[in-house]
């Protein structure tokens, strides 16, 4: 059904059923002229033969050869030699040899033939032109060259009213700027459109765009794909279910299940509207976005309004900004904050505006926070202005530390030392090997080093002004449970890499 439907549209935009009826009005074939005549009852009854100069007449159609036989009767010929046909003030057929019916008006050509129509050339060694239908086509193989384009395809069909070509099997648009290959192509020489049915790959100077539906203007250089279409260049592909691109200005729009890909650093940015400005080098999705870098070990999953993507000039990525309502996931590492930075050259991500992040036990909060990556583990973090560091003790007990900066250091993707710079302060509520609470530590200093263990404080040490209170549990005070800054926000938590996404209930909570 899907066939037919695709076949009645051809004959459509060719015009084939508009015609059909002209085909009974009978017209005789006139001698206009020749240099010798003769006729022959060998050569059949009614039938004449024309030598030199030939020109011969059917309403307002003329044919040209050197040499002709003409059955007069049955309005049929056969021509030789220097083939001319002329169409209309534009339309010319030529070819080496020809055989016409002048009942149907179609004309069969044969050897070095060409149809020429205005600035659009068609050559092949075999075509058949129907006079009523206007249309030309062939069946062995063809090529059509119209301005600065160059189409080759095994079967074509050219409507000379409407200017519409119609290509099957091996069809290869060749311009200046691309080349098209496409299994079915039906092409407009007046407006210099493509239109795609079926697997379709255009190679331009940047990239590759491959489609199974859609229409290319060779001219303009814009084209708009559908049936989960690609565009891919270097290292770099992006996919939906419908594109808009600009050869012209590298200028592309993305719609629905949107997906770029950078396999160069293993990013992948999923979406359902994405845009790129490929001479900018910058991409960026939207809707439901979400970045995730992987590898075979993990893989961490960016939530955010919206994710850029900024390239070098040779089409590699540069880094990765997320705006907005940040959410991330990895096993060993979430986060939260306003909006991200990602620099592939150092594998660092920068976190900006009340950035949280919790690691195990633990929750690191501060003005901006700087997670440094090696080999896909977190190997450091800095935690910049209002620096804290919350674990749960209990169900209504935390430990915390808190500083001017810290400097937090992993080791298998475990956090095992803190460096706290600058008016730092510790509550730890010190147990025994029973878990029996012995008291609870209140120190302050200017420089603490903090070493943990299982995501649990193992040692501090102390330099620079150093004082250090220990209170029995009844004795806290309320000041000492909660340091300045406290915000225990564990329900902010992803949980896992769907969780990234900011429900209302959480979405609205003040952060």
């Amino acid at each position: 059904m899907k066939k037919q439907r695709l076949i009645l549209a051809v004959f459509i935009l060719l015009g084939l059923f508009p015609h059909f009826a002209l085909g009974q009005n009978k017209t005789t074939v006139y001698i206009e002229h020749a240099d010798y005549l003769s006729y022959n009852v060998k050569l059949g009854a009614d039938m004449q033969r024309l030598i030199g100069h030939v020109k011969l007449r059917q309403d307002s159609t003329l044919f040209y050869c050197d040499s002709a036989y003409l059955n007069g009767k049955k309005r049929n010929f056969e021509a030789f030699g220097n083939v001319h046909i002329v169409v209309s003030d534009t339309v010319n057929v030529y070819g080496n040899r020809m055989h016409y019916e002048g009942k149907t008006r179609v004309a069969e050509l044969f050897g070095n033939v060409k149809l020429v129509d205005n600035k659009t050339v068609l050559t092949t060694d075999h075509l058949v032109y129907n006079r009523i239908t206007q249309i030309a086509f062939y069946t062995t193989g063809g090529i059509i060259v119209s301005d600065s384009n160059r189409l080759t395809s095994k079967k074509g069909y050219y409507n000379t009213i409407t200017k519409i070509f119609y290509f099957r099997i091996n069809v290869v648009l060749k311009n200046p700027n691309t080349e098209t290959y496409s299994d079915t192509l039906i092409y407009n020489s007046g407006t210099k459109t493509a239109f795609f049915e079926g697997p379709t790959v255009i190679r331009g100077k940047e990239s590759t765009i491959y489609c199974e539906k859609g229409w290319y203007n060779t001219e303009k250089g814009l084209s708009k794909i559908t049936r989960r279409p690609s565009i891919w260049s270097n290292e770099q592909s992006i996919t939906a279910d419908s594109l808009n691109y600009n050869n012209a200005t590298y200028y592309g729009e993305a719609f629905g299940n949107v997906e770029i890909l950078d396999t160069s650093h293993n990013i992948l940015i999923k979406g359902h509207l994405g845009k790129m400005w490929d001479k900018k080098g910058l991409s960026y999705v939207t809707d439901s976005a979400i970045a995730i870098t992987y590898d075979d070990e993990d893989s961490m999953f960016v939530h955010a309004d919206t994710l850029f993507m900024y390239f070098d000039k040779n089409r590699q990525a540069k880094k990765m900004l997320a705006y907005y309502k940040v959410r991330f996931y990895r096993k060993d590492l979430q986060g939260k904050c306003d909006s991200l930075a990602y620099s592939m050259k150092d594998s660092t991500i920068r976190m900006f505006r009340k950035p949280v992040l919790w690691s195990g036990k633990n929750q690191l909060s501060a003005d901006t926070i700087v997670i440094a990556i090696t080999r896909n583990q977190v190997d450091s973090l800095i935690l910049t202005n209002k620096a804290f560091i919350v674990s749960r003790d209990s169900t209504d007990t935390f430990n915390q530390i808190k500083g001017k900066n810290m400097v937090g250091h992993f080791k298998d993707n475990e956090l095992e030392t803190i460096d706290v710079d600058g008016n730092a302060e510790s509550v730890y509520y010190v147990r025994d090997d029973d878990k029996y609470l012995v008291g609870v530590n209140k120190e302050e200093a200017s420089f603490m080093i903090i070493r943990l263990r299982n995501d649990e404080i193992s040692n501090i040490s102390y330099l620079e002004h150093v004082s250090v209170v220990m209170y029995p549990e009844k004795d806290v005070p309320n000041e000492v449970k909660r340091l300045k800054g406290f915000d225990w926000k564990v329900e902010q938590r992803p949980k896992n890499k769907w969780d990234i996404f900011w429900k209302n209930g959480v979405e609205k909570m003040k952060e």
